[in-house]
């Protein structure tokens, strides 16, 4: 029997894998008070990149998970080749699909860098050259376990010869007018969602391949976490990835 396309990740990895660092972002000025990973409303920009929060901020949670990328400890290292990077997203950049669409609609010039940053993986091209990462990127989308599907295309990453870490960035910006209507005809039709992040917000972890006998980090109802872990509600379905970071998951503090 085919498994339901929203299905849950499966839980049953054979390759162990350990969570070497990890970082979470919500910039949401007062009201991120009390919330882990809380970061000023204002986020460095990112040069080629505009009008949209979606890359600076996975651009500054990547930097904050992994280093920075001009030092000799940043945790990419001398692994570049081996690095694999996983996006994950249920409603991608709106704000740059909207603005596009908009622009369009009334009859303007379209612009260029609207339509290179609406790539979602065009945020990963970028910090691939500043870590010099060459393994696969890859981006994906799920209604409803987007945390999941990711540690599960890591772990299946991890399987290969050619990866030996992976780089799980998940990201997804306050519901613009377009996604919440999405997201309640959705609920109003019964449809199960993830739910989302009450704002801006990011998750990054970085995943490792370790040896036979090491400890196996398992998938507990998609999410890297111990039972038991609080999740952080205010992140939607990307407490998940926040959970990874917290202390007992083996993950940088």
């Amino acid at each position: 029997m085919t498994a339901p396309v929203n299905a849950p990740a499966a839980t049953d990895f054979a390759r162990p894998r350990a969570v070497a660092g990890a970082a979470c972002l919500a910039p949401w000025g007062g009201r991120a008070e009390g919330v882990p990973g809380a970061a000023p409303e204002e986020l460095p920009k990112v040069i080629g990149f505009v009008q949209s929060r979606f890359s600076p901020i996975v651009n500054a949670a990547v930097l904050t998970c992994l280093g920075e990328p001009t030092s000799d400890s940043n945790l990419v290292g001398t692994a570049g080749g081996r690095t694999a990077m996983v996006l994950a997203t249920m409603y991608g950049d709106t704000v740059t699909g909207d603005t596009a669409t908009a622009r369009m609609v009334e009859g303007q010039v379209h612009s260029p860098l609207l339509f290179f940053q609406s790539v979602t993986t065009s945020i990963l091209g970028h910090l691939t050259k500043r870590y010099g990462i060459t393994g696969p990127l890859t981006s994906l989308s799920h209604l409803t376990d987007p945390a999941g599907q990711a540690l599960l295309l890591a772990d299946s990453l991890l399987e290969s010869d050619a990866v030996d870490q992976v780089v799980v960035v998940g990201v997804e910006t306050a519901a613009n007018e377009r996604a919440a209507w999405v997201q309640e005809r959705l609920t109003a039709a019964g449809e199960p969602t993830g739910a989302l992040p009450v704002s801006d917000a990011a998750a990054v972890v970085l995943l490792r391949k370790t040896g036979p006998g090491a400890e196996h980090l398992p998938l507990l109802d998609s999410a890297v976490t111990e039972p038991g872990a609080p999740a952080a509600p205010e992140y939607g379905w990307l407490s998940a990835l926040v959970a990874a970071g917290r202390p007992g998951t083996g993950a940088a503090a």
